[in-house]
């Protein structure tokens, strides 16, 4: 079948190609991006427009999105291949502490922002002393100029490469098919070909990102700490005992039998 032969493709291109080499090409896009808006001037585009359809109903809520995708294929895979509902109980909390780092990320740049900024009056950029705060500003029309962390750079980075970790499961597909339940299978098959999809939109609007939106310094630091984030859990903590752990796969189970 076509979709199978999706699958086997995909999964392929995950376990010898795309786990290795994500990070790097991800902080390599926004460095590259960012020295090509710096030292070109870009024409306008459809995706230079912050109120494209992508931006606006896609990346304004990818977390949201990632969430809805990832959280029934993490429960239904993980379940399919362990058959323990402890094991899967488990791993659903992963989706729990990517949703933690989401929020309290999102709000310390915040606070970052609303700490290092001054309101301006939009036409003549005169500096507003009267508005102290981010909110008072913006509230009253006015601009507000702090140091702005990429939100975007850190979560779509950060998505990326916790999709790629999730779905790395798919490897152990040859034990999916030999389990009743076709049913099921085939929704496992189809939320992976959809994640994936998800996966190639959120690397093309970090991109987009990288060209055409924010300073070079917030992109930098945005994607870092996305990257960081994903290396304290899914590189570190989720190999300790007390912890969400890592999906099932082969290569992860002979490295713990090593």
């Amino acid at each position: 079948m076509a979709v199978d032969g999706c699958v086997k493709l995909l999964s392929s291109v995950h376990r010898y190609w795309a786990r290795s080499y994500l990070a790097p090409l991800l902080f390599l896009i926004t460095v590259g991006g960012s020295l090509l808006k710096a030292s070109l001037p870009l024409a306008d585009s459809y995706f230079s427009n912050r109120r494209n359809a992508l931006n606006v109903y896609f990346v304004k809520f990818s977390w949201g999105w990632t969430l809805g995708l990832l959280l029934p294929f993490v429960l239904i895979s993980n379940y399919f291949v362990q058959r323990d509902v402890l094991f899967v109980v488990r791993r659903i909390t992963s989706c729990v502490v990517g949703t933690a780092i989401w929020f309290f990320s999102t709000r310390f740049f915040h606070v970052i922002e609303n700490l290092t900024g001054q309101c301006y009056e939009s036409q003549n950029m005169t500096v507003l002393h009267e508005f102290e705060s981010l909110h008072a500003c913006k509230k009253h029309g006015h601009l507000w100029l702090g140091f702005d962390i990429s939100g975007h750079s850190f979560l779509l980075s950060y998505c990326v490469l916790i999709i790629t970790e999730e779905i790395v499961v798919m490897s152990e597909l040859h034990k999916l098919e030999q389990k009743p339940g076709n049913a099921a299978v085939t929704v496992i098959k189809s939320l992976y070909i959809a994640l994936n999809a998800l996966l190639l939109l959120w690397i093309w609007m970090f991109f987009c990102t990288a060209v055409y939106f924010h300073e070079t310094p917030h992109k930098i630091i945005g994607t870092a700490l996305g990257i960081f984030a994903w290396c304290v859990t899914y590189r570190f903590w989720f190999k300790k005992p007390f912890s969400p752990g890592l999906p099932p796969e082969i290569g992860r189970k002979k490295e713990s039998e090593d």
